[in-house]
Parts: structure tokens; C-alpha cells; sequence
């Protein structure tokens, strides 16, 4: 099995567009969530899975995240990208077919899997493929889902949105195949994300003051005790599982 062709060709040259700034604004907080959720666990041989650019990779890179990354995309444009990078602890960098990996079994100490599911056709053939290859997984959405969602198809289909995920739904995506959930991560976008969604990368400072009103605003209700509230306002979800059978479900 591998991407369809209509998939392959919308993301072939996605990453020749001008939207590196876009990208590394968001990398920052993505790659934190990673660093977050895996403190405390040494790794030497991690693979990302749907790297992009390479954004991730190389924030993980400036922090001496792992002695040897990897990356897999299904865009060439991508891995030209990774590549132009240099990044000193980056060892492979290649094409796959979107489900399978070219790895052995247990080959990793961690998959990394951000903001790719979302995209992802056959959901439970790619997961299947992470829990072979590795014995830790960090799996992150962005929680799009609203009530009345059926009404902006158009609108998360035009950046490749085709699943839709609440917190609950995405544990039970897991939990069902067979993942063990050992910390999650329930969060707003970073301040810088929202002021560039506002303004974009010109300085506009009624742009910018609305942004951040929005910022705090959704950060103090994702605070809240209430996890419905939590769960309501939330912009991304993040996990870190196992594929063994020792971890201790947090939430």
C-alpha cells in the first residue's frame, strides 16, 4: 500500500512555497512538546515520520535531543529541504511510500509522528508501522474537531485536513491498536503562532494585541480543571506512548 497519486502530487511540491517562516514558528513549539513529554528518557536512534522540512529535526538537533535522527517523507521537496539543513546529527533522510517503513523491528528508541495523522489516509496502517519500529512513540494532532465541523469541509480540506480528532478519540485510536498512552500533553498554540496567524509576518500592533487576547484567553481556559472546557478550547494534542506494556496512563 502507498499514498494515493492525488495525495503524492499535493504534497510533492508543498515545500517549495514561501511558507518556512509558517513552519518554523510552529516547529518550536512542537519540538518542545517532544522535549516535554520524553524528559527523563535517553535516546540514541530516533526517526521522524512525515518530517517536512526538517523544521522539527532541527530545534530537536540544537537541543542534543538523540545521538542519530532520521527522517522519512513522501515528498522530494521536503527532503531537499532536510537536506540543505547540515544537520550534524542527521544520518538518513529518505523517500517512503506513507505506510511502510523501511526499518526492522524495535530499530528506534522513538517515532516521532507531528501533525501528519491529520493527513493520513489509512490512519491505522501508518500506527501499526510506528509500533513495529519502535518502543516509544510521540504522536501529535492539531484538535480541529468542533461541533458543526461537517460545515468547513472545504476549509480543512484545503490544508490536507481529512481526520478529525478530539483528546478521547485520539486515545481510543490508540488504545485500540494497542498502544499503551504513558504521558499526554493537552495545549494551546504558542503566542508567536497565534500573532503570526493574526498579522502574518508584518508588524501590525492592533493585529498583534488581538492575538495575544486570544492567547491568554484560551490559555487560561485550557488550564482550567474542567477537561471538557480543557478539552474544547485545546489546539493540539500530544502523546507519548509505548509499545510495551509498563506504561502509566496520565491525563
Amino acid at each position: 500500500m502507498s499514498v494515493s497519486t492525488q495525495v503524492h502530487q499535493a504534497y510533492e511540491k508543498q515545500y517549495e512555497n514561501n511558507q518556512k517562516a509558517w513552519r518554523e514558528i510552529g516547529a518550536q513549539q512542537k519540538a518542545l512538546n517532544i522535549i516535554e513529554l520524553t524528559d527523563g528518557l535517553p535516546f540514541k536512534k530516533v526517526l521522524e515520520v512525515g518530517a517536512g522540512d526538517g523544521s522539527i529535526l532541527q530545534v530537536l538537533s540544537k537541543h542534543n535531543f538523540a545521538e542519530a535522527l532520521y527522517a522519512v517523507e513522501i515528498s522530494s521537496s521536503a527532503l531537499q529541504q532536510i537536506h540543505q539543513r547540515n544537520l550534524p546529527q542527521l544520518r538518513q533522510a529518505t523517500l517512503f511510500d506513507g505506510y511502510t517503513l523501511p526499518f526492522e523491528d524495535q530499530e528506534f528508541d522513538l517515532v516521532i509522528l507531528s501533525h501528519v495523522l491529520e493527513h493520513v489516509e489509512f490512519e491505522r496502517k501508518l500506527l501499526r508501522e510506528l509500533l513495529r519500529v519502535a518502543k516509544y512513540q510521540i504522536i501529535e494532532v492539531p484538535k480541529d474537531y468542533r461541533f458543526g465541523v461537517d460545515k468547513k469541509v472545504s476549509h480543512f480540506l484545503s490544508y490536507g485536513h481529512i481526520n478529525m480528532y478530539t483528546p478521547s478519540s485520539l486515545r481510543f485510536l490508540l488504545q485500540s491498536e494497542g498502544y499503551t498512552i504513558v504521558k499526554q500533553k493537552i495545549a494551546t498554540y504558542s503566542q508567536k503562532t497565534y500573532q503570526y496567524m493574526s498579522a502574518g509576518a508584518k508588524s501590525d500592533l492592533f493585529k498583534r494585541m488581538k492575538a495575544n487576547l486570544l492567547y491568554y484567553s484560551k490559555k487560561f481556559l485550557v488550564s482550567l480543571p474542567s477537561h471538557k472546557v480543557r478539552d474544547h478550547f485545546a489546539n493540539t494534542i500530544t502523546v507519548l506512548t509505548t509499545s510495551g506494556k509498563g506504561g502509566v496512563k496520565i491525563f
